[in-house]
């Protein structure tokens, strides 16, 4: 996590423009998420965003629910410096540097979300144990979704995943900078696990609702709906 935190750092600045010439339909997929909310407008609703970047999301779930109280937190001190740009220091957003290996929520919610970040949990225990933290901060009804990097189930599925996520990014980034940089940081920083056993854990922890909204080959937003208590 640290070498993740130093390249966020390093990368804050050029973020956005980074992020969208990586990651397919970048737009499409948070537009997917936050459209998905099962809210009014008007309803003062709680939400963390979790690994905010430069407050991307939370930006459009402000834009959306005026009256939401947000939650940024993000490993990166100068991507929460950006994302209080777009966000303001109004007494309904705050921000928490923290690292997800050992953050403790201080708050319940109504809304969880994330965005390219609960990948940098290295292993399926730390995914799991991250889900259930998420699952027992949630008030009732409340939801979690998710946009993420993800594995195919096979590894045929995987090749596929990976050559259409490279075909991607050579109509933004030379095919040099892809091989020598970005696949490789990839492979060294990511750990995603196959978006089945995800939707699995989800619903084992307690999840109702538990859906794909969004997919592009190794790029999809799911999640689910509290019910119950939380699994332990």
């Amino acid at each position: 996590m640290e070498k993740v935190k130093q390249h966020f750092e390093e990368e804050a600045q050029e973020f956005d423009a980074i992020i969208r010439r990586l990651i397919p339909y970048y737009e499409q997929m948070l537009d997917a998420l936050v459209l998905a909310l099962p809210f009014k407008p008007s309803q003062p609703i709680r939400a963390i965003d979790l690994g905010c970047g430069t407050g991307t999301i939370a930006r459009r779930i402000k834009d959306i629910y005026p009256q939401a109280q947000i939650t940024c937190v993000d490993i990166a001190e100068k991507m929460l410096d950006i994302a209080q740009t777009k966000l303001g220091n109004a007494g309904d957003v705050r921000y928490q540097l923290a690292n997800f290996d050992d953050y403790e929520f201080d708050s319940s919610y109504d809304v969880a979300v994330s965005s390219l970040a609960l990948h940098h949990l290295v292993s399926d225990e730390d995914k799991i144990k991250f889900y259930k933290k998420i699952y027992a901060c949630l008030k009732p009804k409340g939801i979690f979704y998710n946009a993420d990097v993800i594995l195919g189930s096979s590894s045929h599925l995987q090749e596929c995943y990976m050559e259409k996520w490279r075909e991607y990014m050579r109509l933004h980034v030379s095919a040099a900078e892809i091989e020598q940089k970005w696949i490789p940081q990839h492979y060294d920083e990511d750990y995603p696990a196959s978006l089945m056993s995800q939707l699995a854990w989800l619903q084992d922890i307690g999840f109702a609702d538990v859906d794909v909204i969004w997919k592009y080959y190794n790029f999809s937003v799911y999640g689910g709906r509290k019910l119950g208590a939380v699994i332990i």
